[in-house]
């Protein structure tokens, strides 16, 4: 299957991001390449961009994708929590913009064996980077059922987790569960007809929570948040796309606190911590797609982007 990955809010990352010419900017989340297209393009002749995907298939296509651009396009597979090392092995000490694209890709989701999506029956994997690391099949036959429903519930928000890890847990002492169409059919038969939501299958949550905790998303999140403002130019822009309340919520929280500053108890008369603000907020409200966009690409509905500045 050709790689193809229809990115999201490109016109608002380039706005938010305040390309330059010449500028040096980071690409966390390399994909198909659509937004390091449009950021190589909008820093045109000089700029330089630094493209970082643990998808290695992905890499390998998007390479061949910015040929054009030469060696203006820098690309490494790894994780966008590792920026840092990444960064001081290329000997490239600040940044003025850095992209963090949250989204699973189109090409994974509609590559079957990836394992990502329900919608095609596939064995249960949804590793980013299927080189490494544990499969979803692998968490959901190994872990206890206490800890499967924290996941479900915490990463899914998923209210029925519970009920879902306990039918996990009796169906894998019976048979295992290899495929994506065996979990959702057991997600689907576990939740009662009137407590299933109405706009989304009831696997969703569950296979959302297992692909963040398969590939370690939010930890790598926060990691990145941290590494990112450290790396940034003062004026330098750092913008994040989420797609779930969760990755929101720590971005949001990341920035703002960034942007205050101080961590003393507000009951303190001054200032004991010392702590300066890094950031501001470019947006208090995130951005959104166009209705146009939705119409041209449904997986971007949900798309959320935040921008901060650094001070």
């Amino acid at each position: 299957m050709a790689f193809f990955h229809e990115p999201v809010l490109v016109e608002e990352v380039i706005s938010s991001l305040a390309c330059r010419a010449g500028g040096v900017y980071l690409d966390g989340t390399l994909g198909g390449g659509g937004h390091a297209r449009a950021i190589l393009t909008a820093t045109a002749p000089g700029g330089l961009l630094i493209g970082i995907d643990t998808d290695g298939e992905a890499l390998r296509e998007t390479t061949g994708l910015l040929t054009s651009f030469g060696d203006r396009a820098i690309l490494v597979q790894g994780r966008f929590a590792d920026m840092d090392t990444i960064l001081n092995g290329l000997g490239i000490e600040k940044l003025d913009g850095i992209l963090l694209d949250l989204g699973v890709s189109s090409h994974q989701l509609d590559t079957a064996e990836r394992g990502f999506s329900f919608a095609l029956d596939a064995p249960l994997d949804m590793r980013m980077d299927r080189s490494q690391g544990t499969s979803a099949c692998d968490l959901i036959h190994t872990l206890p059922v206490a800890e499967l429903a924290r996941i479900i519930h915490d990463y899914g928000e998923e209210f029925m987790a519970r009920r879902i890890a306990r039918a996990i847990g009796n169906r894998r002492s019976i048979s295992p569960i290899r495929t994506t169409a065996d979990l959702a059919a057991l997600i689907a038969s576990t939740v009662p007809q009137k407590k299933q939501p109405t706009r989304i299958h009831p696997a969703t949550k569950t296979f959302q929570a297992l692909r963040i905790a398969v590939n370690n998303e939010l930890p790598q999140l926060q990691s990145a948040l941290a590494a990112g403002i450290g790396r940034l130019k003062a004026g330098g822009r750092f913008c994040v796309i989420s797609f779930h309340s969760l990755e929101d919520r720590i971005v949001k929280n990341a920035f703002r606190a960034a942007e205050k500053g101080c961590l003393c108890p507000p009951d303190l008369p001054r200032c004991a911590c010392g702590r300066k603000p890094t950031l501001r907020v470019v947006n208090r409200k995130p951005l959104l797609p166009r209705e146009s966009e939705i119409c041209r690409n449904p997986r971007s509905r949900s798309a959320k982007l935040r921008t901060a500045e650094r001070l």
